[in-house]
């Protein structure tokens, strides 16, 4: 007599957590600005430039929009006087603080050339206790962006992989440097950013991590909701971000990072993009600052072409079942 002992199927269930995002604003071509303030102070950074408020910036033509564009520029034809302000340019900050959100910038071109240091970044009150995102940054004619976090003393930090140009976030360590990850793509940014059409840039933000993703405008993969705007977003399905940065027992983002205020803005050389090395290496001509005195020329593609801009908050947590058969 022949006895067949079935074995028992185990279901395997595991939980995986997810969130999605709604639109909750959208700024486009004439209402870009019915979002920001414009920030006409001294640069923190210690930029040649003089950042104008809002009745110059419109007088002089750095700021202005049609139906589906909105351009951000600084001023392309003033000799300046050595002993006197800096480049006219603009420095915008939201009306609106951010906690947990998605941020898709959609942008067409950027500033470029030597000397430029644009940047899209956030940041909380009383810097750095409640800490600095930059999801575009980088100077002079760089071809790949860089995202970094700062924070104020501690211990949050991040290994070597995949890209980062330095480990530990502290504003103390490395003057400032922060944990910074150099994007893989050589069209994310500067000159050949611009040659390409733009494209996206988008980030993630809650307790958990902190990811930021970008998309050049010729990548076939860019996910149908970021090249949209669409309403709802589901961004565990757009694959590996370019930036990640965890939160741990150790590294807390929730206690290093509060509500933010987000940055577009545009100085030149400063703590940055004149550092005397990195502005050589850079191939560019005379001292930063003698540059943007008296090339002003030099500045005609010193400039930010905005699509839109679209903020996503009130995340749903999305909890997905997989299920797995074991013998």
């Amino acid at each position: 007599m022949l006895f067949r002992w079935l074995a028992p199927l185990l279901v395997l269930c595991a939980r995986v957590w997810s969130f999605k995002y709604v639109l909750t604003e959208s700024y486009e071509g004439h209402n870009f600005l019915s979002g920001f303030n414009f920030t006409a102070i001294e640069d923190p950074t210690h930029g040649r430039v003089n950042y104008v408020n809002e009745s110059i910036a419109s007088s002089q033509n750095l700021t202005y929009s049609s139906d589906d564009t909105f351009i951000l520029r600084s001023d392309f034809t003033t000799v300046l006087n050595a002993t006197g302000p800096g480049r006219n340019s603009v420095r915008l900050t939201s009306k609106r603080q951010y906690n947990a959100s998605v941020m898709i910038y959609n942008v067409r071109h950027m500033p470029e050339g030597c000397g430029t240091w644009p940047a899209i970044w956030s940041y909380g009150d009383d810097w750095p206790n409640n800490g600095e995102i930059d999801v575009v940054e980088g100077t002079n004619n760089q071809d790949a962006n860089e995202a970094t976090l700062h924070t104020n003393t501690g211990t949050l930090h991040y290994g070597s992989e995949p890209y980062y140009d330095w480990e530990d976030c502290d504003w103390l360590v490395n003057y400032n440097a922060g944990c910074g990850v150099k994007f893989r793509q050589a069209k994310s940014f500067g000159p050949a950013f611009n040659a390409n059409g733009g494209g996206w840039y988008a980030v993630e933000r809650n307790d958990k991590f902190i990811k930021v993703w970008f998309w050049a405008r010729d990548n076939g993969d860019v996910p149908k909701e970021v090249e949209c705007g669409a309403p709802i977003l589901k961004p565990r399905t757009w694959g590996t971000p370019d930036a990640y940065f965890p939160s741990t027992n150790s590294c807390s983002l929730e206690q290093k990072f509060g509500p933010h205020n987000v940055i577009i803005n545009l100085t030149f050389c400063g703590d940055r993009a004149g550092e005397s090395t990195l502005y050589r290496n850079s191939g560019c001509p005379s001292t930063c600052v003698d540059y943007v005195d008296n090339n002003p020329g030099a500045f005609v593609e010193a400039f930010f072409d905005f699509a839109w801009m679209k903020v996503y908050e009130t995340p749903l947590i999305d909890v997905e079942v997989n299920a797995e058969l074991s013998a």
